[in-house]
């Protein structure tokens, strides 16, 4: 094993996380800063990173950052917590070698710089991950003081992969994976979509529990139902299962493996794999005991 292999892995100990993430994107960025939040016990939240992007809710990528910061906000207020939150990039890397430099990628290198090889910084990155791929061109030192977790691209699998966070910024997912000091890839299609609620399954656990539960179920059916047309749909909460990462330790819950790396090409596969770079690549999850400790926790 190389020399950042117990890196690859979930964590046994307290650890210091920031989360970079479209928060306005859809519904399971919610969740997961809440469960993020609730997990304190294990996870000392120390920043949270808006992220851009660009579909149906946001005209441009600056503009999903701005209303992903705004988000951010308002699930700080329902939880009651105080953390330090930072704008992101206006828009996508142009290509592999040129940053876009934003307030949080510049508190991302500062921040990284207080850690060390032995005692990382966790950065969740639940969006496109452009403000962390920033941050490694700008100061590349930085790597060897991070943990970058990042839910995006799809599984070794599957068919493509033309995943949203992905091909958004292939670009910095590209520098991200190749250059981050460790990485742990979270697929979405073919692994992280076993962790689906359908609508009834978040009224039952969600309803008439508390103003944040009245705000995520809320906002996630009255989202859900016009995007389905109906009221009889499931939806995958991505986002949380890169939360649970760090939490779960017992491999029946949360599968993880040492793969070679694969950087996504830019017609929506992957390449052929780096031999001389080692990811964390987790291949399968458990969605019965993840649901459980989201429940606990925000319920």
């Amino acid at each position: 094993m190389n020399d950042v292999s117990w890196k690859l892995f979930p964590p046994v100990g307290n650890v210091d996380v920031v989360l970079d993430t479209d928060a306005y994107n859809e519904v399971d960025d919610q969740f997961a800063i809440a469960y993020l939040l609730r997990s304190a016990a294990k996870l000392r939240t120390c920043a949270i990173y808006a992220a851009p992007f660009l579909n149906v809710r946001s005209e441009t990528p600056a503009d999903g950052m701005e209303k992903s910061f705004d988000e951010i906000q308002n699930i700080l207020s329902l939880t009651e917590e105080s953390v330090p939150v930072f704008r992101g990039a206006m828009h996508y890397m142009p290509d592999e070698s040129t940053p876009v430099v934003s307030p949080a990628a510049l508190d991302l290198i500062d921040r990284a710089s207080t850690y060390s090889p032995e005692r990382p910084l966790y950065v969740v990155a639940i969006g496109a991950i452009t403000n962390v791929a920033s941050a490694l061109l700008i100061e590349p030192e930085i790597a060897k003081n991070l943990v970058v977790v990042w839910l995006g691209g799809h599984a070794h699998h599957y068919h493509d992969t033309n995943e949203f966070n992905m091909r958004q910024d292939i670009a910095a997912a590209r520098v991200a994976m190749r250059n981050a000091g460790a990485f742990v890839q979270l697929p979405c299609r073919g692994v992280v979509d076993l962790f689906t609620l359908s609508r009834g399954d978040m009224l039952h656990y969600f309803g008439d529990k508390n103003p944040l539960c009245d705000y995520l179920l809320s906002h996630s059916i009255e989202q859900l139902d016009e995007e389905f047309g109906g009221t009889n749909w499931s939806k995958p909460l991505w986002d949380v299962t890169a939360i649970a990462w760090l939490l779960f330790t017992d491999k029946r819950t949360l599968a993880t493996r040492e793969e070679k790396l694969r950087l996504p090409d830019y017609e929506g596969g992957y390449e052929s794999p780096c031999e001389d770079v080692s990811i964390g690549y987790v291949y399968h999850l458990r969605r019965d005991p993840i649901l459980a400790d989201l429940v606990d926790k925000i319920v």
